[in-house]
């Protein structure tokens, strides 16, 4: 999309009030997920600035923040409970109104529960953006919509890696990304960019 696009997306989402009491919900930002030598390469290295970016555009307008964490039950993953991995990213700490923890991809199936939560704040909108675009994060936006919330989905502010297809060739990150945009465009989410997301 050009920059006169990503102005007139922002414009609108502004212009509409859709953005004052969206939640962001930030998936799996955890340091497990630096082991590229477990996981492959990966794409999208601005990733992480934009998720940053995020976080401090939501807490400086003190709009709902909620950060996820995954707990593997696969000992060897570094996501383990018991690997320092599971840990999230010192730079999500600030001010967060829900700690979500899993062991699924969906983060609607945590605990605690946050669908409950959103009701319960009278939140009908979220952001998704984090770790990784297909998985939990594609997940989250997918069961969220089907929940009846309004999704909007980062997309420049998720990544993921190459995954190994059925027939044994690679799928890079970048095509995986590209195909999670496309599924959840129209259907579950609105595809949107950081920039998009930022106060005028």
């Amino acid at each position: 999309m050009s920059t006169k696009g990503h102005e007139a997306r922002r414009a609108q989402l502004w212009q509409d009030g859709a953005l004052n009491r969206t939640a962001l919900v930030v998936v799996d930002a955890q340091v497990g997920f630096g082991n590229e030598s477990f996981w492959g390469p990966r794409d999208n290295p601005e990733c992480e600035g934009n998720i940053r970016t995020l976080l401090e555009e939501w807490r400086a307008s003190d709009r709902p923040v909620v950060l996820v964490k995954h707990n593997s039950g696969t000992m060897e993953s570094p996501l383990h409970p018991s690997s320092p991995g599971n840990a999230l990213y010192p730079w999500t700490d600030g001010r967060t109104d829900l700690l979500v923890t899993k062991e699924v991809n969906s983060s609607f199936h945590g605990t605690p529960d946050l669908a409950a939560w959103l009701t319960n704040q009278d939140i009908k909108d979220i952001v998704v953006c984090g770790i990784t675009t297909n998985h939990c994060c594609e997940t989250t936006a997918r069961v969220g919509a089907n929940l009846g919330f309004t999704v909007y989905f980062a997309l420049d502010a998720t990544y993921t890696f190459d995954r190994a297809a059925p027939d044994g060739s690679i799928t890079s990150a970048s095509q995986l990304a590209h195909v999670t945009a496309t599924n959840l465009h129209q259907e579950f989410a609105t595809i949107v960019q950081t920039n998009d997301l930022i106060r005028l």
